[in-house]
């Protein structure tokens, strides 16, 4: 009987050797490091993304940026908060080809550090008051820095679960890094209301928020501790020793190679599409939508926004370890026909204007989008030789961002406000429907052996 926190199968390699790269096994200490170091980054990457989404409205806006109108200093703190986005395929690109290059561990650590150590950075810095519009310059470089190392954390915190578990269970065991992103929402607003609570009113404003971003710092150290001693992904390995590996990386970038071989870049940004318009509909848009357009207090609505995660986080898993029993394409055309189902409902139950209305949409939203993200992990990763998989993986997850989730609360406003919520139903319907097509069109992956893709 297996622990759940190890592969199924394992045994203790030789000398030399971090596992087996056909089957992925590699000792239990090896991989439960290698989980732990890839579910710290992936937690801390998206408390410290939420973390500035939490605070931008209301404090780093009139703290950071100059003027006299409230609405223009909110405006341009969320715009600040979009520069992240912009950063990320950048990250993904230059972390993609070194971490082809030179391998997924030293990325792993690199991009740890540089994120990590911004947004302590952040709870460091002087106010406009205190040094006038160099404070906007350097919370503007800090969150650059933030969105490129977030763009190549993620790519190689999946690969390395990923490449490191057997086959026949990587579905499962590669959600756990995507399920970083509902715990690191979660972690954020908790920790944010703690710390307004022991430090009410102006405290908080002053100083008190401080607190939530240099709470990076102990999750750094122990983060870093436990990536610092994870060993390279034995499939990297492998790959890395054969002749024609070292051949194709010393001809050209592996981002070119990647872009050379577009379906399979393509078939995964067309599933993304679908899939991360559906979270900031589900998770940021309802906040504004809700608050303003109904009588909902907005407390309320995080509040159902931030359980939901919850339902995300176990969607995610389930979603996962299902693709491993049904296949990859089951498991993500089931949760992507059911999203389509659910959107008219989801606007019908938030016009109910009731509490348990929001909280069954928001929930049964966030689940089935979290099935479908869950199982995505495993997914790209199988796309992709060695030869070019971070690059692939990371142009897929980094691309998609920018192109669909960074713009779409601001379409569904726009969408709303101009011709009514039927045109966001379709919104989302349309772009989950790229979704469908994408996946019901791709190969099946479930128990592909990463070595023999190269």
């Amino acid at each position: 009987m297996t622990s759940p926190v190890e592969p199924a199968e394992h045994h203790t390699p030789r000398a030399g050797q971090a596992g087996n790269p056909a089957t992925g096994a590699v000792p239990r200490t090896g991989f439960r490091r290698v989980l732990a170091g890839s579910m710290a980054g992936a937690v801390l990457e998206w408390y410290d993304f939420a973390i500035y989404g939490i605070l931008a409205a209301t404090v780093l806006g009139p703290l950071f940026f100059p003027g006299d109108s409230g609405i223009v200093k909110l405006l341009l703190a969320l715009a600040t908060q979009g520069l992240g986005f912009v950063a990320r395929p950048l990250g993904g690109i230059v972390f993609g080809h070194l971490g082809d290059k030179f391998g997924r561990q030293p990325m792993l650590v690199t991009t740890f550090l540089l994120l990590g150590l911004s947004t302590a950075c952040i709870g460091l810095l002087p106010t406009y008051g205190q040094i006038g519009i160099w404070a906007t310059v350097l919370l503007v470089v800090l969150r650059m820095i933030q969105g490129f190392a977030l763009g190549g954390e993620f790519g190689a915190a999946v690969l390395m679960v990923s490449e490191y578990g057997e086959p026949r269970r990587r579905g499962f065991w590669a959600a756990w890094p995507q399920a970083g992103a509902p715990l690191g929402t979660v972690l954020a607003t908790a920790l944010v209301t703690v710390v307004a609570f022991l430090f009410p009113g102006e405290a908080f404003d002053q100083w008190g928020w401080r607190v939530v971003f240099l709470v990076a710092i102990p999750l750094l150290v122990i983060g870093f501790w436990i990536r610092r001693s994870v060993e390279e992904s034995p499939v990297f390995q492998a790959a890395q020793a054969s002749a024609e590996a070292r051949a194709a990386r010393a001809e050209r970038s592996s981002v070119l190679e990647a872009l050379s071989r577009p379906r399979p870049v393509l078939h995964g940004l067309g599933m993304r599409l679908g899939e991360n318009i559906a979270f900031y509909i589900y998770t940021v848009f309802v906040i504004a939508y809700a608050a303003n357009s109904f009588d909902y207090a907005r407390g309320d609505v995080i509040l159902a926004v931030t359980f939901a995660s919850l339902f995300q986080f176990f969607g995610m898993l389930g979603g996962g370890a299902w693709s491993d029993r049904v296949g990859r394409k089951t498991a993500m055309l089931v949760p992507a026909v059911v999203l389509v189902a659910w959107a008219p409902a989801f606007f019908w139950l938030i016009h109910l204007e009731t509490l348990p209305g929001l909280w069954l949409g928001v929930c049964v939203g966030a689940f089935f989008h979290g099935m479908l993200a869950g199982t995505e992990a495993a997914w790209i990763t199988e796309l992709f030789p060695t030869r070019h998989r971070y690059a692939g993986a990371s142009l897929v997850f980094q691309g998609s961002s920018i192109i669909a989730g960074a713009p779409a609360p601001l379409i569904a406003v726009w969408l709303i406000d101009s011709f009514g919520v039927g045109t966001v139903i379709g919104y989302l319907v349309l772009t989950m429907a790229v979704t469908v097509v994408a996946v019901a069109t791709s190969k099946e992956t479930r128990g592909a052996r990463l070595d023999a893709l190269d």
